[in-house]
């Protein structure tokens, strides 16, 4: 039976920080927007900051909708699955704000990733639980994991400064969504 808690609590924490892998879901306002999700991962990325806040490095890519919707309207959901141990599933629904590069508290808040910060990274992203619950996941199936893939971290670590903000600028839907909402201000400041 799945429960509702107050807090992201000591199990829960160690639960959410264990997982190679979540999911953000966002969408924006309009009726025929288009809902998005987004697998993440990378080691080290995510981590939770206090009883009711999380915060996941947001790195460069194709596209950027978690961000446009978030600006637009703040509403996101990130799950974990377990995909080995005992079948569990944990949401936190709730608000995310991008903290962008040349945003207050960016560095500090980029520094607590230690090793997983690194090149790409467009923002910070900071939830704050509205809700926070877990499910049973009889339905998920076992997996097992055998290592971080590197192509993402090896094709950004190569790239300078310079040459990230040009790729950022290049993509068609890093500075707008796909229905036209703003996404990373652009250019990107440098770090």
């Amino acid at each position: 039976m799945g429960k509702i808690y107050e807090r992201i609590d000591g199990r829960l924490k160690a639960f959410v920080e264990a997982q190679p892998v979540f999911f953000t879901a966002t969408a924006p306002l309009a009726a025929d927007g288009h809902v998005n999700v987004s697998p993440k991962g990378r080691s080290g990325t995510w981590r939770v900051l206090d009883e009711r806040r999380v915060a996941y490095l947001d790195f460069g890519g194709s596209h950027a909708e978690t961000i446009s919707h978030l600006r637009e309207n703040g509403r996101i959901t990130l799950m974990w699955c377990a995909f080995d141990g005992p079948p569990t599933i944990v949401r936190v629904h709730g608000t995310g704000v991008p903290v962008f590069r040349d945003s207050p508290g960016f560095a500090e808040l980029a520094a607590g990733f230690g090793e997983a910060d690194g090149p790409g990274v467009r923002a910070v992203v900071v939830v704050t639980a509205k809700l926070i619950s877990d499910t049973c996941g009889f339905a998920v199936p076992f997996m097992d994991y055998r290592e971080e893939r590197t192509l993402h971290a090896d094709f950004f670590g190569r790239k300078s400064d310079e040459e990230f903000r040009g790729y950022c600028e290049s993509k068609e839907h890093n500075q707008h969504s796909i229905d036209g909402l703003p996404a990373v201000p652009l250019p990107l400041p440098p770090r």
